[in-house]
């Protein structure tokens, strides 16, 4: 299988269970409910994406014949003075020694046994972030579901059910009862962010099941 790759970056994961941590994001080209072109956004089922995920242009970016040679570029970017050092997990009690967040767009579009394999050969703990319209393949060490209105659910269990927050359609409630170990709402971004912000925190005193999750990176200003 070959792998599009829009970027492969280091950074720091902005947002959810995870906020904080160091991680390489490997963003997958493509998604199922939006193309990525401003001329088809108000026709898609996700219209408030803030990702460039069309191409292989970006940093790190690129076609990648077998996951091999993606896990080797995703690994060469892991600083090597940490390479070593064995960081506990937070989820099911594991060791991870490294963290990948495969995203996208979608990335359960691409991402495969033969790639998760390659990762964990690799020393690394997998996180997927994903729009829970396909079902994930096993292996994944992180699961991140966010779904969207108007789109089928079919990964209805997971570490973590990241809802962005408010959309018409799709209230907290419908997804309350899934089987996630952590729920999230992260304020919507745009012109009315501020009262976004506020409403999900208003929603979170009043059901202390849900936490809120802010986009720290955009926040810091770290990619």
């Amino acid at each position: 299988m070959t792998y599009s790759v829009k970027e492969i970056f280091l950074t720091l994961q902005g947002e959810g269970g995870q906020a904080g941590r160091v991680a390489v994001f490997c963003r997958f080209t493509g998604c199922n409910l939006w193309s990525g072109r401003e001329v088809d956004r108000a026709s898609a089922t996700c219209q408030f994406c803030d990702t460039d995920f069309i191409g292989t242009d970006g940093e790190g970016g690129g076609k990648f014949e077998t996951a091999a040679d993606l896990a080797r570029a995703i690994d060469a970017l892991w600083p090597v003075e940490t390479a070593a050092q064995t960081r506990p997990a937070v989820s099911h009690g594991a060791h991870a020694r490294k963290l990948v967040v495969f995203t996208g767009g979608e990335p359960l579009l691409q991402l495969d046994a033969a790639l998760i394999d390659a990762m964990h050969q690799h020393g690394f703990f997998i996180a997927v972030e994903s729009n829970g319209t396909l079902a994930a393949p096993a292996g994944v060490d992180w699961l991140c579901i966010s779904p969207k209105a108007g789109a089928p659910l079919v990964q209805t269990s997971g570490t973590e059910l990241k809802l962005v927050y408010p959309q018409p359609g799709l209230l907290p409630a419908a997804v309350a009862t899934l089987d996630f170990e952590q729920f999230w709402l992260q304020p919507m971004d745009g012109p009315q962010q501020a009262a976004n912000l506020a409403g999900a925190i208003e929603y979170c005193l009043e059901h202390p099941q849900w936490g809120l999750s802010l986009q720290t990176h955009k926040l810091t200003g770290i990619p």
